[in-house]
């Protein structure tokens, strides 16, 4: 399978529709009018389960520092690189491991066209790792860690606004996960390498940049450099591409957030499409979540008489074990879903 779908269809003509509607917040706003920007938010969560943010406060040097670091990286031979892969790090638990991957995706044998490094975003697991990933370690942790920590503000800013929205008495119950001492939110640096040519035209079977899924946790905050190729699922099943902005960040809804919303917010299927620019797809993403024994079920004021209690409890890491031993496409929340009478 190459994406995008075949053009012309009507599928496609709806998506090219859908993807002028994709919504874009002004977090500037939030000094003159939180209420609204608030209200905003969450209609662009419940509908679409992604937004588009701009005007976030995060300086470009942050970025620039943090891609030359990449850049810096997978430029490395194989081999170096090899020698800090995932498989061969010391796993942060039981299913995730740290360090470099190559086209293996998760634990369940789903492959892509995609070289990443994945970081836990702790402070203290960044610096150690810089010591096998960088020449000058102590530069690469101090670009890592800075960069982490301004997404990381960014994001409790996000889930503060959000329960506001929903009106949610306490308006840090989501914020709370992400600052738990032992959360393991998680950061990747993604590369997609460009295809060429001749075999761009007549593509292998089954390629794809990163095949399609939702994210398992509370939210991912996504940046990317200019290079297009990230699609996302609207509600008619059509696949919408989204344009992209070095400038701003995607918001992805992941699983969590369905579950302690009640089904509210929408956890928004996603893929990276086979890159067939002449240079590479860059991206970088914030993965929040709570700690693995953070017990998650949908908050009291989600549950109505209309809208009764669709998830049963469950920790972040029964969960997480789960899900990590399926295929990327898998429908995961069909784990916790509570089966009517």
């Amino acid at each position: 399978m190459v994406v995008p779908p075949p053009p012309n269809s009507a599928k496609s003509s709806s998506a090219a529709a859908a993807s002028t509607r994709i919504p874009t917040i002004d977090l500037s706003s939030i000094t003159t009018n939180r209420q609204a920007l608030s209200k905003l938010i969450v209609e662009a969560c419940e509908k679409y389960g992604f937004f588009k943010l701009i005007n976030h406060g995060i300086p470009q040097d942050s970025v620039s520092r943090v891609e030359e670091e990449a850049i810096s990286f997978f430029a490395m031979p194989t081999a170096e690189k090899l020698a800090t892969s995932s498989q061969n790090a010391p796993p942060i638990n039981s299913t995730t491991r740290i360090g470099y991957g190559i086209r293996n995706i998760g634990c369940s044998g789903d492959m892509g066209e995609i070289e990443y490094l994945l970081l836990s975003a702790r402070p203290s697991s960044v610096s150690q790792l810089a010591l096998s990933l960088s020449k000058n370690p102590s530069n690469f942790s101090r670009v890592l860690n800075g960069y982490i920590q301004e997404i990381k503000d960014v994001a409790c800013e996000l889930l503060d606004l959000m329960a506001e929205g929903l009106g949610i008495s306490d308006t840090s119950i989501f914020s709370r996960m992400i600052l738990d001492d032992h959360n393991v939110s998680l950061f990747r640096i993604n590369r997609y390498r460009p295809f060429p040519d001749d075999i761009i035209n007549h593509p292998p079977p089954n390629t794809i940049g990163f095949s399609e899924h939702t994210d398992p946790q509370i939210f991912t905050i996504l940046r990317s450099n200019d290079v297009g190729g990230f699609h996302i699922s609207v509600n008619d099943g059509s696949w919408v591409p989204v344009s992209p902005d070095p400038t701003a960040y995607f918001i992805i809804i992941g699983d969590l957030f369905q579950v302690l919303t009640n089904g509210r917010f929408v956890n928004v299927k996603h893929r990276v499409a086979t890159n067939i620019e002449p240079k590479p797809r860059m991206s970088m993403a914030y993965f929040a979540a709570p700690s693995l024994n953070a017990l998650i079920s949908p908050l009291k004021e989600m549950v109505t008489s209309n809208q009764p209690c669709l998830y049963k409890p469950f920790t972040w890491g029964e969960y997480r074990a789960h899900i990590y031993s399926l295929p990327l496409a898998s429908s995961k929340l069909d784990f916790v879903k509570i089966i009517p009478n």
